[in-house]
């Protein structure tokens, strides 16, 4: 199963899969969710829903893509949180990070075995604490949402 960073949703929206052109890419999402193959976190969400767009929209029409922390992931939220103040950040970075979705999505993924998407790439800064970065220290996999849509093989084909 896979868990989708907000940036997926904004860079989807805003640049390749607009949902004025490419429809099909938002009808796959909801099609992968309601065969539990594709989700979120409420953190996502609260982002997703702040930016009052037609992206906010689609979010709010569809609550349940966006999991809430169930018992999983409550100590994986501690671990997600030991690993960032031992691993050398600045404080700014670890303090803005255990307030950001981000925290959340990859103590999801640790918790419940799932593959964080997302387009952030590794990076060696003090100053933010990446995404793919925390999941190779954690062991979570991390991958693009090209790398998600190949091994999914989803198709987006224009009628005929």
């Amino acid at each position: 199963m896979y868990l989708l960073d907000a940036n997926v949703f904004i860079q989807a929206k805003n640049l390749h899969y607009g949902f004025d052109f490419c429809p099909a890419f938002w009808e796959w999402l909801v099609k992968q969710h309601e065969s539990e193959v594709v989700f979120s976190v409420e953190k996502v969400f609260d982002e997703l829903k702040a930016g009052a767009d037609p992206l906010a929209e689609w979010a709010e029409a569809r609550p349940d893509f966006f999991a809430k922390p169930d018992e999983a992931v409550v100590p994986s939220l501690q671990t997600v949180s030991n690993w960032a103040a031992g691993a050398g950040y600045e404080p700014a970075a670890v303090n803005t990070f255990l307030q950001v979705g981000d925290y959340y999505l990859v103590a999801h993924a640790h918790a419940h075995n799932f593959t964080v998407v997302t387009h952030e790439v590794p990076a060696n800064s003090a100053k933010k604490i990446k995404i793919p970065n925390a999941c190779i220290q954690l062991g979570i996999k991390c991958m693009s949402p090209y790398e998600m849509l190949k091994v999914e093989r989803a198709k987006f084909v224009l009628g005929s």
